[in-house]
């Protein structure tokens, strides 16, 4: 089943045109109980951090980076991060770096998510609607959320100006350590929303497969473009 996406053609002024996308963000996981079981014990292996048990879900060639080997050797050392693959410099923060990862993983696989074909599903649902032209990936983001609030300012007092609902935005001046971020309408207006409701185009996605034996797997889990 195709991903639906809503595009309505918004014109601002006489000649400056904008496109409002919308993604729906219905989980279309439920068409495939089997995949439904597979999903919920994968994330209940990620909640008790048991490497093996994620480790013999995923694919052999799972794919984790651009330009790495892939496979279980290179998942193996994102979940344990042993300390030969630290620095110096970043030694003392190996235990956050760790949970970052598995968390991320987890919070990937928890998203609504759409099929591609019968035996491929990708999480989030965001990540299958095609970007504007015009658009920087990398500066786009989709409001993960029913009726957020945008905000005059950069915090929970700010005045609301509008809400929002799982539709593109952008984000010129990404600040990892705030809790609000400036984003851009693509109807001209602009305000701050949480960053929690913010899911970065190119952020982490990840897509289970079943195998020629009807085996669900998890077979790439990735962030970037």
């Amino acid at each position: 089943m195709k991903l639906i996406v809503l595009v309505t053609a918004l014109c601002l002024g006489t000649s400056l045109a904008a496109q409002t996308l919308r993604v729906s963000p219905i989980d279309q996981a439920a068409q495939d109980p089997s995949l439904v079981e597979f999903r919920e014990q994968l994330l209940n292996d990620i909640a008790a951090r048991d490497v093996k048990a994620v480790l013999n879900a995923s694919c052999d060639g799972i794919y984790l980076s651009h330009g790495g080997n892939g496979g279980h050797d290179e998942f193996m050392s994102y979940l344990t991060l042993p300390d030969e693959n630290v620095t110096d410099e970043y030694r003392l923060d190996m235990e956050e770096m760790r949970d970052t990862y598995w968390t991320q993983l987890e919070k990937t696989l928890r998203q609504p998510g759409s099929f591609n074909g019968a035996t491929e599903f990708w999480m989030p649902v965001y990540w299958q609607a095609d970007l504007p032209e015009s658009v920087d990936a990398y500066e786009a983001y989709f409001v993960a959320g029913d009726r957020v609030n945008l905000r005059k300012a950069p915090n929970g007092d700010g005045k609301i100006i509008g809400s929002l609902s799982h539709e593109l935005v952008t984000v010129s001046e990404y600040d990892e350590e705030a809790t609000y971020l400036k984003i851009q309408v693509a109807d001209g207006r602009s305000g701050y929303m949480h960053q929690d409701y913010l899911c970065s185009a190119v952020g982490y996605r990840a897509a289970f497969t079943k195998s020629d034996s009807e085996e669900w797997q998890l077979c790439i889990f990735i962030a970037g473009d």
